[in-house]
């Protein structure tokens, strides 16, 4: 499992540009089950994404397949994290 952090590196209206083409990536990764949640920060200058992949070099490669790090808009920091415990609705992503 995996906790992606974005982080805006262009002002926003470059980010707005390519808002349209960034959700049309995160749709195919659903459609995928490679990621499972995702959202803006707040304040707005970043995003997070919760993935499953089989490796940090896998999901480097989709990542590397958004329109904002195509465009150079967003930095991407990985982290890798093995979920132990987890809500009721959430169980499933336990040991994921």
């Amino acid at each position: 499992m995996f906790v992606v952090l974005l982080t805006y590196t262009q002002p926003l209206a470059a980010v707005d540009a390519l808002i349209p083409a960034h959700r049309e990536f995160l749709h195919r990764m659903y459609e995928t089950g490679t990621f499972l949640l995702s959202g803006r920060k707040e304040p707005r200058d970043g995003g997070v994404i919760l993935a499953s992949a089989t490796s940090a070099l896998e999901l480097e490669s989709v990542l590397a397949q958004d329109p904002f790090h195509i465009h150079g808009v967003a930095n991407y920091q990985v982290i890798e994290f093995f979920p132990t415990m987890a809500a009721p609705a959430l169980q499933s992503l336990v040991g994921a």
